[in-house]
C-alpha cells in the first residue's frame, strides 16, 4: 500500500465548520466511492477475495499460467485495498471527532492485516523456486510481464531472505526493538526537564520543543544564545541516557543486517530501495567539497545581521523581516499554473483538469486533520491533495509541493501497470520540490519589490541550508556512529557529542572564523529523532540537490531534459531509483547535479548582494 506523501502542520486562523466551506474547496470523495454502504459492499467482497489468492498457497510454480492467475488475482485485490483505504483514510481525516469514520480506518486496517497474513506465502514460496524456472516463465508467458519487477526484486532479494523460522524470529524481535525509539519519543516529550529562560522582554518561557523553535528566531541575538545554549545544555545533562537509548537502537539495526547478511548497517538500509552505497558516499564527498557555498552564504548572513560574529545560534534568524505576502487559492493556482508551463501542454491541462475537478480539499475546518499530504495510491481513481490553507507564501510553497506529488501519481498510474504504480521516496521528493523550484523561479520574475524579493531568496537559501547541508552533516554523523558499533567500538553520551560537535564545526567553518559553533551545540545531537530512523535523512538533500538540477536544466532549455524528467514520473518502480535518475540525463555518482546546484546557490546569493547594494545607493 502507498504511503502518503505527509507534510508540517501550518497555524490557521479561524477555522469554519465543513459545511460552511463551498464545494469548490473541498475534495469529492464520490470520486472513490457515492456512499459509505458501497464502501461497506466493496470490502465485504475484498474479505471474501482474500481466501481466493490464498487458494494458491503451495500451487505458484505449477506452471507460468498459474504463476500469472495468481499474481493478477493478489494485485487485483491489492489495488482494492488502496482504493478501501484511502476512502477511509480521507473520510476520517474530514473530520477526526466523528466515531463512525475512524471505525472505517479500523475495519480496512484490520482486514488489511488479514489479506498480508493471508499472502505472506507469495515471496517465500517464489524465492525457494529455482531462478531458472521463473525466468523460462517470465520469456515463456506475456502475462507476467507486468509482473517482472516484481520478481525480479525477490530474485535480488534472495541472498537476504532468510529461512520461515528465521523469519518469524525477526519479526518477532520487532515490538522489542520498536520500544527505544518509543522511550525516546516519550521521554522528549513528555518526561524532560524542559528548562526555563527569562527573554530580554522580561517574559519567562519554558523551553518546549514547540517554544524552542519558536524563539530560535528571535531578532534579538541575546535571546537566540540564551534559548540555544540553555536547551541544549539541559539535553547535555542527560547525554548519557540518550546515548545508552541510541546506542542499543545502532545495535538493533546491527543486529537485523547481519542476521540478513548485509555488509554493514549502510548497505542494509540502501538495500530496500536497491541504492548503492557509493551514492551515500558521494553525497557526504560532493556535500564536503562544496562546503566553500556554505561558508560563503553564512558569510553573508552575518553581514546581513549586522553581526561582527556569527554564531551556530544565529543560523535561524531570517536574512530579513517577513514580509507579507498573500494569495487566495485562485491566485495560487493560476501562479503554479504559470509556473509549470515549462513542462509542457499536457502536464498543465491534466493540472488544471485536477484543480476545476475537486481533487484537493483547501480549508482548515473543526476537527479535520493538521498538515497536508497527497495520496496516489487510489490506481483506478485520481490522487487527492489534504490542505490547510491560511492564504501565505508557505500555503503557496505547500500547494506546488503537493502537486508534485500529485502529478507524479497521476502519470505514473496512468503509465505503469498497477504492480510497477508505487514509487520511492528516493525520487518521490524529486517531483514535488521541483515544482517548489519552478515556482519560486517564477515569483522572482514577477515580483518588483526589493524585500518581498529579499524575503524570497532568503527563505530559498535557508532551505538549502537546512535540506542539504544540514541533512548530509545528519547522515555523516550517522554513518560514523554505526561504523564504530560495526566495529566494536565503545560509544557513550560524551563519545557521541565529541563526535557531533567535531562534525558540525567542520560542516560550519568553526576553524576558520566563519560560524562559532559553541560548546553546547554537542549535545544537539540528543534531540534529534532522525537518527532513529536508519539512514534515512540522506534523502531528503539527494531529492533537492537532483530536483534543482533537473529544474536548471528546464529553465535554462536545455534539449530533451523536460521529456526525460517527465519520463521518470511516468517510470513508477519499472526500473530502480537510482537507473531513473541517470535516465533524467543525471549521473547520480558525478559532480553534475552537486555543481548544478551549488550554482543555483551562488546565484542566489549574487542576487542578494546586487539587491542589497542597490537598496543602498
Amino acid at each position: 500500500m502507498r504511503q502518503f506523501l505527509f507534510e508540517p502542520d501550518t497555524p490557521t486562523a479561524s477555522v469554519p465548520e465543513r459545511a460552511d466551506v463551498a464545494e469548490q474547496y473541498r475534495w469529492n470523495l464520490a470520486d472513490l466511492y457515492p456512499s459509505v454502504e458501497a464502501w461497506k459492499t466493496q470490502k465485504d467482497a475484498a474479505a471474501a477475495e482474500i481466501q481466493e489468492v490464498a487458494a494458491f498457497k503451495g500451487r505458484l510454480t505449477e506452471s507460468a499460467a498459474v504463476l500469472a492467475a495468481a499474481l493478477r488475482r493478489y494485485f487485483d485485490l491489492a489495488k482494492t485495498f488502496n482504493h478501501l483505504y484511502s476512502f477511509a483514510h480521507q473520510s476520517a481525516d474530514e473530520d477526526v471527532r466523528i466515531a463512525e469514520r475512524q471505525g472505517l480506518v479500523q475495519e480496512i486496517q484490520a482486514l488489511n492485516t488479514v489479506f498480508g497474513e493471508q499472502t505472506a506465502f507469495i515471496a517465500p514460496e517464489l524465492t525457494a523456486a529455482a531462478p531458472e524456472l521463473l525466468n523460462a516463465y517470465l520469456a515463456q508467458t506475456p502475462e507476467l510481464e507486468e509482473f517482472r519487477m516484481f520478481l525480479k526484486e525477490i530474485e535480488r532479494n534472495r541472498p537476504h531472505t532468510l529461512s520461515e523460522p528465521e523469519e518469524k524470529l525477526l519479526a518477532g524481535v520487532g515490538d522489542i526493538i520498536g520500544a527505544v525509539e518509543q522511550v525516546f519519543t516519550i521521554f522528549e516529550n513528555a518526561e524532560f526537564p524542559f528548562p526555563s529562560v527569562t527573554l530580554s522582554t522580561g517574559e519567562v518561557v519554558t523551553l518546549t520543543a514547540s517554544n524552542y523553535l519558536k524563539h530560535r528566531v528571535s531578532s534579538v541575538p541575546q535571546d537566540r544564545q540564551l534559548v540555544m545554549s540553555r536547551f541544549f545544555e539541559t539535553f547535555g545533562t542527560f547525554k548519557n541516557t540518550f546515548g545508552a537509548n541510541l546506542v542499543a537502537k545502532l545495535k538493533s539495526d546491527f543486529f537485523y543486517a547481519k542476521s540478513r547478511k548485509h555488509a554493514s548497517c549502510l548497505h542494509a538500509a540502501l538495500h530496500h530501495d536497491n541504492i548503492p552505497v557509493s551514492v551515500y558516499e558521494n553525497l557526504i564527498a560532493q556535500i564536503r567539497r562544496s562546503l566553500p557555498t556554505l561558508h560563503r552564504f553564512l558569510d553573508l548572513k552575518r553581514r546581513m545581521l549586522k553581526l561582527d560574529t556569527l554564531h551556530y545560534c544565529d543560523l535561524y534568524a531570517p536574512l530579513v523581516s517577513d514580509v507579507d505576502l498573500t494569495y487566495s487559492v485562485e491566485e495560487a493556482q493560476e501562479i503554479i499554473l504559470t509556473a509549470l508551463q515549462p513542462l509542457g501542454t499536457a502536464y498543465i491541462e491534466r493540472l488544471r483538469h485536477g484543480l476545476n475537478n475537486r481533487w484537493i480539499d483547501y480549508m482548515p475546518t473543526a476537527g479535520k486533520r493538521s498538515g497536508a499530504y497527497s495520496n496516489g495510491a487510489a490506481y483506478n481513481a485520481h490522487p487527492y491533495i489534504l490542505m490547510n490553507w491560511n492564504g501565505n507564501y508557505d500555503s503557496l510553497g505547500t500547494l506546488a509541493h503537493e502537486i508534485g506529488h500529485t502529478m507524479h501519481s497521476d502519470l505514473t498510474n496512468h503509465a505503469q501497470p498497477f504492480a510497477n504504480a508505487n514509487y520511492s521516496i528516493f525520487v518521490a521528493e524529486i517531483a514535488s520540490t521541483f515544482n517548489e523550484q519552478l515556482v519560486d523561479h517564477h515569483l522572482m520574475q514577477q515580483i518588483q519589490d526589493t524585500n518581498a524579493k529579499l524575503y524570497l531568496l532568503g527563505h530559498y537559501l535557508e532551505g538549502f541550508r537546512g535540506t542539504i547541508f544540514r541533512q548530509v552533516q545528519f547522515a555523516e554523523f550517522e554513518w560514523e556512529i554505526h561504523k564504530k558499533i560495526e566495529a566494536g567500538e565503545a560509544l557513550t553520551g560524551e563519545s557521541l557529542s565529541e563526535l557531533y560537535w567535531n562534525i558540525t564545526k567542520a560542516y560550519y567553518g568553526h576553524d576558520q572564523g566563519v560560524c562559532v559553533v559553541d560548546p553546547y551545540v554537542a549535545h544537539e545531537w540528543a534531540f534529534i529523532p532522525h537518527f532513529y530512523y536508519n539512514f534515512y535523512v540522506f534523502q531528503y538533500a539527494t531529492s533537492l540537490i537532483y530536483s534543482t538540477a533537473l529544474s536548471e536544466k528546464t529553465l535554462r532549455g536545455e534539449p530533451g531534459a523536460v521529456e526525460k524528467y517527465l519520463r521518470m514520473l511516468q517510470s513508477g518502480c519499472a526500473n530502480c531509483p537510482i537507473e531513473l535518475i541517470r535516465e533524467t540525463g543525471i549521473e547520480p555518482l558525478s559532480s553534475e547535479a552537486f555543481d548544478l546546484a551549488m550554482q543555483r546557490i551562488n546565484g542566489m546569493i549574487d542576487q542578494i548582494e546586487v539587491l542589497v547594494a542597490s537598496s543602498r545607493s
